[in-house]
């Protein structure tokens, strides 16, 4: 994946966390319980994080080694695991699904979220 992919899927991830923040807030409220909620939001504040940490990366690939892209497609696939399955397993209900089996999908997505982290670390130049 080139570069300018990433910048692409960041600035597309980015905004679909704005919508569902926005969505959560305003529209999900009268639907879903606080604790739903507040979950829901764990998974926007994680996406919105990581977006623009792949954003920044991406826009300093330079300063980086070829493992920055291991990095980055590790973040990518962590953050979709991570947050959709929150998001998921929040409106289950509401559109009338049973989505328990992404249960495990969500630590999953968390873990790869850690290993992209430590991937960064080996991506600096020396």
């Amino acid at each position: 994946m080139k570069t300018e992919k990433f910048i692409k899927a960041a600035s597309f991830l980015a905004a679909i966390a704005v919508t569902l923040g926005a969505l959560g807030a305003h529209t999900l409220k009268d639907s879903l319980t606080s604790e739903q909620i507040s979950s829901f939001q764990t998974g926007v504040r994680y996406q919105l994080f990581h977006s623009i940490s792949i954003l920044t990366l991406a826009l300093n690939a330079e300063k980086f080694n070829s493992k920055i892209y291991t990095c980055l497609k590790t973040m990518i696939i962590g953050l979709l695991c991570f947050s959709f399955s929150i998001y998921l397993l929040n409106i289950q209900y509401i559109i009338g699904v049973s989505l328990s089996f992404l249960g495990p999908i969500t630590p999953i997505g968390g873990a790869l979220l850690i290993c992209s982290w430590i991937i960064l670390i080996f991506s600096i130049k020396k």
